[in-house]
């Protein structure tokens, strides 16, 4: 596929902004976790870009290979990962995937009794711009440069 559209180049205040929303949500939420939630909402996105670069960043940031293969199936491998990292994951499921039915209260009162009111939401900032990003990366087809193993 060919990238339709450099926005960058075009709109470069809109990636300015985008881009202090990130640095913000980077800064608040723990690393390891910031990785997962954008690794795992740009797998529901379908965002080959994201995934590709969340990937090697958590990959580079000591995130465990078994933990990042087993993302897409989170829910059945529970043991890999923590509770707080569990109830982050399914916040994450439900607020990328928005239904009629919102984030469930059962989803909201696991990730309350995890986080502080500020830690959640700076979670929710966090889960708000890898969709935005993914946004951009999947309608612009942003393209994916093979790497060296």
């Amino acid at each position: 596929m060919t990238q339709r559209l450099a926005w960058v180049k075009v709109a470069p205040e809109a990636y300015k902004a985008m881009k202090g929303l990130e640095e913000y949500a980077a800064a608040n939420v723990e690393p390891r976790l910031f990785e997962l939630v954008k690794l795992r909402a740009s797998y529901l996105n379908g965002c080959a870009y994201c995934i590709d670069k969340h990937a090697f960043d958590a990959l580079g940031g000591g995130e465990d290979l078994q933990r990042l293969i087993m993302l897409p199936a989170w829910r059945e491998v529970e043991h890999l990962y923590t509770e707080q990292e569990r109830a982050a994951l399914a916040l994450t499921d439900e607020s990328t995937r928005l239904d009629e039915h919102g984030v469930t209260d059962e989803t909201w009162a696991a990730a309350a009794g995890q986080f502080t009111e500020l830690e959640l939401t700076n979670l929710i900032t966090a889960i708000a711009t890898i969709n935005a990003w993914n946004r951009f990366g999947v309608s612009t087809r942003m393209t994916v440069r093979p790497r060296k193993a």
